[in-house]
């Protein structure tokens, strides 16, 4: 299905100064901890000024439960893990989390912050937290709340269809390249099919409780909040949007039911952190506010997402004569000695070039490689076999770039963990819409150095060019608003 983008217009104005408000007051009388549970580094991308911890040993968890905000955040990267290690990570985490929680007297809510793009290992992570609190609380969880929305992203859920912008049309995510996906690809048009699909029946389709976009602009909150309150037996339930005031809307209601004592499990995209978070807007970043160190190193941008857009941004950035690009070829991957010897190759020059001052785009053959096995697992193992060569270009890197840049989901989350060991970062905020900074903590390869989480899928065809102006300090030829917002709706 497609609309066009100007339909978003259609629907009555929200009194944000009222909402905001209401939200506060609701805000304001909860005292759980908000635990987000990332399933890839991408997460963060509204936010700011949070913590996000990489490990969920006790002593990490300890350490999430006491920072001074209301939220954190926990890195599981599940989305490149099969079902079976998700199932152990979740297990593990669910564990610590309430062992941490019944020492420090706290009460919790858990979000699993999956793709605006419908893609991860759901049900089964929401499940198996579900399953968890249950068992050890002694509650029931009597709903799923459901909210992909991400504006940066161009990610709108309208009459229960789930779209992405392109230009200035909007497709219905399932004709996208995305719902392809060999790992998590799905069929369904609307959401309630949707999860119809993904839990093979369990949740029909015509059960699915849908939050209207008619009621949020009403703002409807009595309606909405009798909604929730009807919700049992972890039905689940669907948030319609098309803004960030929408979503300011629903938490109202949301945080009303909550209080009256209804319990939900959360599967959203970034978006819906924000708003329940209450996280404020900030401007985005500028290159003083990230690069600390006065090296004349040149930086590092790392390529490993193959999707189109991150192919049309990787030819744009190409414009800009400052940059050094060196291609790994990825179709060597399956024969071991070739692929070190392509490795090798890249890192010497990569560690050359950064020495001399210039910063360095590397980037994998941009073509999809698969195992052509027929098992799907086989195809993600392959795939993070090509994310390890790519971190590795950071990893085992001898001289320490101005910054480092990480293009895709896996790769930045590799890059994050394994090759700048970070435990914990700061967030920092977004250099660009939708595309989050972390500052790496004391104990990563190299502490303060900002790291850029660039997700595959998010941006316009120069916001890869756009992001290095800003890094390499050529913001007297940038385009870019630097209004958080940026560019879009």
């Amino acid at each position: 299905m497609r609309l066009k983008a100007d339909v978003i217009n259609q629907y009555k104005p929200i009194d944000e100064e009222y909402v905001n408000k209401l939200l506060k007051a609701e805000i304001a009388k909860n005292p759980k901890k908000i635990i987000v549970l990332d399933d890839d580094p991408t997460g963060v991308q509204t936010v700011h000024d949070v913590a996000v911890y990489t490990h969920w040993d006790k002593e990490s968890i300890r350490r999430g439960f006491a920072e001074e905000g209301n939220l954190f955040f926990i890195l599981t990267n599940s989305r490149a893990f099969t079902e079976e290690e998700t199932t152990k990570a979740h297990n593990e985490i669910s564990a610590v989390i309430e062992e941490v929680a019944q020492e420090t007297d706290t009460r919790y809510i858990i979000i699993s912050r999956g793709d605006s793009i419908l893609r991860g290992h759901y049900p089964l992570e929401t499940k198996i937290l579900k399953d968890n609190f249950e068992k050890f609380s002694g509650y029931k969880v009597d709903g799923e709340i459901l909210c992909p929305f991400f504006k940066e992203g161009g990610r709108l859920t309208i009459d229960n269809v789930h779209y992405v912008k392109y230009g200035d049309e909007l497709v219905s995510a399932n004709e996208t390249e995305f719902a392809k996906d060999r790992t998590f690809g799905y069929t369904a048009e609307s959401l309630p099919e949707y999860v119809e699909e993904k839990t093979k029946g369990e949740y029909k389709a015509k059960d699915v409780v849908c939050i209207s976009l008619e009621d949020i602009h009403d703002m409807n909150f009595d309606k909405i909040e009798e909604q929730l309150m009807g919700v049992t037996g972890f039905n689940k339930v669907v948030v319609n949007a098309v803004s960030r005031k929408d979503i300011k809307v629903f938490c109202v209601a949301l945080y009303r039911a909550m209080a009256k004592g209804k319990r939900f499990m959360f599967r959203t995209a970034a978006a819906f952190v924000k708003v329940f978070g209450d996280i404020p807007l900030q401007p985005l970043l500028t290159r003083e506010q990230m690069v600390l160190d006065n090296s004349d190193n040149g930086g590092v941008i790392v390529v490993g997402s193959h999707t189109n857009k991150t192919t049309e941004q990787v030819a744009h950035l190409k414009e800009l004569e400052d940059i050094e690009f060196i291609e790994m070829d990825a179709t060597l991957v399956k024969d071991d000695a070739a692929f070190q010897a392509e490795f090798e190759r890249c890192l010497a020059l990569e560690e050359k070039l950064i020495s001399e001052g210039k910063t360095v785009c590397c980037f994998t053959t941009r073509a999809l490689i698969t195992a052509d096995t027929g098992n799907k697992e086989d195809d993600l193992r392959l795939s993070v076999k090509i994310s390890d060569a790519v971190q590795n270009l950071v990893g085992k890197l001898k001289v320490k770039p101005a910054f480092v840049v990480a293009k895709g989901g896996i790769t930045s989350s590799d890059v994050g963990t394994k090759a700048l060991g970070v435990m914990r970062a700061w967030v920092l905020g977004q250099i660009a819409p939708g595309i989050p900074v972390w500052q790496c903590g004391d104990r990563s390869k190299w502490p303060g150095i900002p790291y850029v989480i660039f997700p595959g899928n998010v941006g316009e065809a120069e916001t890869l060019k756009e992001v290095a102006m800003v890094l390499m300090d050529k913001s007297g030829k940038m385009r870019l608003d630097r209004e958080e917002g940026g560019k879009g709706f």
